[in-house]
């Protein structure tokens, strides 16, 4: 890594990434299962560690290409559940006849809406682009320059503090 640092030379990394070729293999196995997903996975990975190293240094590059592998599984992975629910979606048909059912949904959306605006800055603008607009953790860093650690924290604290905020607005109806 300080040779490639030094001089900038993608050879050095590209030696670097090869030594753990095969973690990034057991990695994406273990959460793809399937392993033509988990070889285009390692080259996505490869990619990504070229043109999106950080211009930090980094203290544990195994750890960090773990954790990009392990990403990018976990995005992988919930886009497919999506775009499944999306397409299951298709058979379901658009009348709701219980207008009661139709007005409680209806609330409930006015309450959520009403709800996401009581949330802090951080919080609300990592939540609407973690749920709402399906980015991963990687493209809300990206897009906000939170680190890591701050995105987890922003999603995990807005999703808790939205429960109670509705549970709240919801208890008084």
């Amino acid at each position: 890594m300080l040779h490639y640092r030094r001089s900038g030379d993608n050879h050095w990394l590209g030696l670097l990434l090869q030594r753990y070729t095969l973690l990034l293999l057991g990695v994406a196995m273990k959460y793809l299962k399937d392993k033509e997903l988990a070889q285009d996975a390692v080259q996505q990975i490869f990619l990504k560690a070229l043109t999106h190293l950080p211009k930090d240094e980094i203290q544990n590059f195994k750890g960090w290409l773990y954790v990009l592998m392990r990403n990018h599984c976990l995005q992988h992975l919930r886009d497919r559940h999506f775009h499944a629910d999306d397409s299951a979606l298709g058979n379901v048909s658009a009348t709701i006849t219980d207008n009661e059912e139709l007005k409680l949904k209806e609330y409930t959306l006015e309450q959520m809406n009403a709800a996401l605006e009581e949330l802090n800055e951080e919080q609300r603008k990592s939540v609407v682009l973690f749920y709402l607009q399906k980015q991963s953790y990687e493209q809300i860093m990206q897009q906000t320059g939170f680190s890591f650690a701050q995105v987890k924290s922003y999603i995990q604290n807005g999703k808790r503090n939205l429960k109670l905020i509705l549970l709240k607005k919801l208890g008084k109806r």
